[in-house]
């Protein structure tokens, strides 16, 4: 196995234990905590998804590099999912993130209102990141 090969699969299974834990544990569960009101909530995850997407952000730069570095030995699948997965970061960061920012900074946080199709459509970005990342790590171990 290549460094840039093992450099690919360690990347993408520790980014998909960050996703996991935090998109899918930390968010929801903090709302629970005794004490925490929505916006107490909402500024710390404002600040938590901030912080994930510029680790994300050099995870995908170091995963798309890793799989050019293996030049003729990386397959096209390892290509297009790093492409996949840069273009879902920035849709979430660029696009999402700063659109559900805005709602909150007017004041749509109220625990009676219903969440909207943008907060679903980050929930499903997050999905298809977990999946493209479970994809190209496996891709990794079975060329290894």
């Amino acid at each position: 196995m290549t460094v840039a090969l093992g450099l690919q699969i360690a990347v993408a299974f520790v980014w998909l234990g960050m996703v996991l834990g935090i998109s899918f544990l930390e968010a929801p569960i903090k709302f629970r905590a005794p004490g925490v009101t929505v916006d107490i909530g909402v500024g710390i995850g404002r600040l938590v998804f901030r912080v994930l997407n510029a680790v994300e952000g050099l995870a995908a730069c170091v995963l798309l590099g890793s799989v050019l570095a293996q030049g003729a030995e990386a397959s096209a699948w390892s290509l297009g999912l790093a492409i996949a997965l840069l273009v879902a970061i920035a849709a979430g960061a660029l696009l999402l993130r700063p659109l559900m920012d805005r709602r909150v900074r007017a004041g749509d946080t109220a625990d009676a209102m219903p969440r909207n199709t943008l907060h679903f459509a980050y929930i499903a970005l997050e999905v298809v990141k977990v999946a493209l990342l479970v994809w190209i790590g496996v891709l990794g171990l079975v060329s290894a």
